[in-house]
């Protein structure tokens, strides 16, 4: 795992020790995504400068060292990731004549993109990346970024530089770049407490989407736009439309072997790796593979919680004791779990609020204590359809659409009017929806009436909002699904844990996000996934070939905090600073009533406004971190 940056200056007069040092200096912003070592690389004529900072996984001797140069000298990369397949795909070349200095997957990667072609290569391989490659010979700068999404990249103009970097802190340190909020990303970042892909907090400065890849010609001195090399709709639309016809017990075995693969090929390191075991389903899955095909008992790392209702740790340990693991627990106090708030907007240099942002934060901090690399359960809600909301989604819209929308809204107003819990309260916020839709984008939005929140902004076209995306699925439950793992999987979760782990220097695989893995799952019957109102029926099935059925059958349980209450009491004072109406007004994002509005309502307890004040403060605290 690392970090990469870089930039292409279209400036006259390029000097090559200052391209140097601009881009050392955006090198050094990325020191926690690669502790081991640094490179930088520098075409003069070009104005291209590259820069690499390495964690070390496979290969750690120099041979493994970037920027790396290809064989012919034709091709430079700088390469974030793993490609999981680089073994196959070595024998591959080796039978074409190629030879190999080292061992490393990026040596690969680069002699797969001068024997194959780029596109064909991004087919081929199979990981988790995010890299950039300058074609010396056309004189053209390729990004690239994986399937679904795991390793960021961003990229855009600065004056007559083309910047691009793992983190938006890359950018900062080049002279060129002058932030500017955009309104319209801080719109739908309201919205969805994170802000979607292309867009970023910056204006010109835009993510690429997930399993794209984009050009930059020197010649015209214009990007192309990102091209898809892969499509999660036409896998779900092609799965949907045509699931496979087999027995369940067929699918178990085949599912079984998939996995069983993605979870092997994960487990090549050249360091020291374990596993995250909270207790559920799908890391408790990942960990039983992986103890099956370890020689001996693999390393396993929880987190508990004092507080009740947000402890796992207890069942995770019996399962760690069945498999035989070499676990470890460590119980974090409120305090310690608070402690880490100040630094969030450093590790998420962009405004991003999912609470369960801090202890994903603690169990990676516990576990790189003694491993570099951690397989993850990442990506068997949504592929598997895991939440419990899409359950109650598809009842709640079965049940609501068959009132007449006056009604609704009447009963909608009613409820806003009182007191209510959290279930209740989300009720009568989706109860005007137009349709079932609307339902889950309401269902999944926190601020839903920018207009009145924001002083200026108007939300993009996004996944869940644009006419023009919506896919050709008839299933409900499978569109919701499909959404999720276009929008909600790639920016909040795969977000949450690379930021998190890689600001302490860890690498997480997520062998459930094998490309495979998914179109598999896709092309699975819906009542393979769900059965009577629960889901995941076959990953379920599957652990209990591996593990007693007592030992993890219970419901499920997010992996969170309790924020609201903390708000209450030890953040209060905290929250009051960055909520404050003067301070609110002077910044000029936002119209301080409805938010100083809903902050006395989540004070009186007559409402949880956690997740809505939660993401007002992190914008609040982000930009007195980077803004001030």
């Amino acid at each position: 795992m690392c970090g990469i940056a870089g930039f292409i200056d279209l400036q006259q007069n390029k000097d090559k020790a200052a391209l140097s040092s601009l881009v050392s200096d955006m090198s050094n912003t990325l020191i926690h995504r690669g502790p081991n070592g640094s490179g930088i690389w520098i075409d003069e004529k070009a104005g291209l400068a590259l820069a690499h900072r390495r964690l070390a996984i496979l290969d750690l001797s120099d041979a493994g060292h970037q920027p790396m140069l290809s064989d012919s000298e034709r091709y430079i990369i700088i390469f974030n990731g793993e490609i999981y397949n680089f073994l196959s795909l070595k024998k591959r070349l080796e039978r074409n004549g190629l030879k190999f200095r080292g061992t490393s997957d990026t040596e690969v990667l680069l002699a797969a993109i001068e024997e194959w072609s780029l596109e064909k290569t991004l087919h081929e391989i199979n990981g988790m990346f995010a890299f950039a490659v300058w074609d010396r010979k056309e004189q053209i700068l390729h990004l690239a970024r994986d399937r679904m999404g795991k390793k960021p990249i961003y990229y855009g103009w600065c004056g007559k530089a083309f910047l691009f970097a793992s983190e938006l802190k890359a950018f900062r340190a080049h002279p060129s770049f002058s932030p500017e909020i955009d309104r319209d990303a801080l719109a739908v970042y309201t919205r969805h407490n994170y802000v979607p892909a292309p867009w970023s907090i910056y204006k010109g400065i835009y993510k690429l989407p997930p399993a794209s890849f984009l050009s930059f010609p020197l010649k015209t001195g214009i990007e192309t736009a990102p091209q898809k090399y892969w499509d999660i709709t036409q896998i779900a639309e092609n799965g949907c439309r045509n699931p496979i016809d087999v027995s369940f017990e067929t699918a178990l075995e085949e599912l079984d072997v998939i996995l069983s693969n993605a979870v092997k090929e994960r487990m090549i390191s050249d360091v020291p790796l374990g596993s995250f075991l909270s207790g559920g389903i799908d890391s408790s899955l990942i960990s039983a593979i992986m103890q099956k095909h370890a020689s001996n008992p693999i390393k396993t790392y929880c987190i508990g919680f004092e507080e009740a209702g947000y402890n796992e740790a207890k069942d995770a340990k019996k399962i760690a004791a069945y498999l035989g693991t070499d676990h470890t627990e460590l119980y974090v106090t409120a305090n310690e779990a608070r402690n880490v708030i100040p630094d969030l907007p450093s590790i998420f240099d962009e405004p991003f609020a999912d609470p369960s942002q801090i202890p994903t934060y603690h169990v990676s901090r516990l576990a790189q204590k003694h491993v570099t690399v951690a397989l993850s359960g990442d990506g068997g809600d949504e592929g598997f359809a895991g939440y419990k909301r899409y359950h109650m989604a598809q009842k709640l819209g079965n049940a609501l659409f068959k009132i007449p929308s006056p009604i609704r809204s009447l009963l909608a107003g009613t409820l806003q009017n009182i007191p209510t819990t959290r279930h209740i309260q989300k009720l009568s916020e989706v109860m005007t929806a137009c349709d079932k839709d609307d339902l889950y984008r309401l269902l999944m939005s926190y601020w839903k009436e920018s207009g009145r929140l924001l002083t200026t902004g108007k939300e993009p076209l996004v996944a869940m909002n644009d006419p023009a995306q919506k896919p050709d699925i008839d299933n409900f439950i499978n569109r919701m699904m499909h959404q999720d793992m276009r929008a909600y999987l790639p920016d909040d979760i795969l977000v949450k844990t690379d930021r998190t782990s890689m600001a302490v220097s860890l690498e997480t695989r997520a062998p459930l996000l094998d490309y495979k893995v998914i179109e598999y799952a896709w092309n699975l019957p819906l009542h393979m996934k769900i059965q009577h109102g629960e889901g995941k029926y076959i990953l379920r099935s599957l652990l209990e070939s591996y593990i007693p059925k007592p030992l993890f059958d219970r419901p499920k349980q997010g992996f969170g905090i309790p924020h609201g209450q903390w708000l209450r009491n030890p953040l209060r004072e905290w929250a009051e600073a960055l909520l404050d109406e003067k301070r609110l007004e002077q910044e000029g994002f936002f119209n301080p009533a409805p938010i100083r509005q809903k902050w006395k309502e989540h004070l009186s307890r007559n409402r949880d406004w956690s997740y809505q004040i939660w993401g007002i403060l992190m914008f609040q605290a982000w930009h007195e971190r980077w803004c001030k």
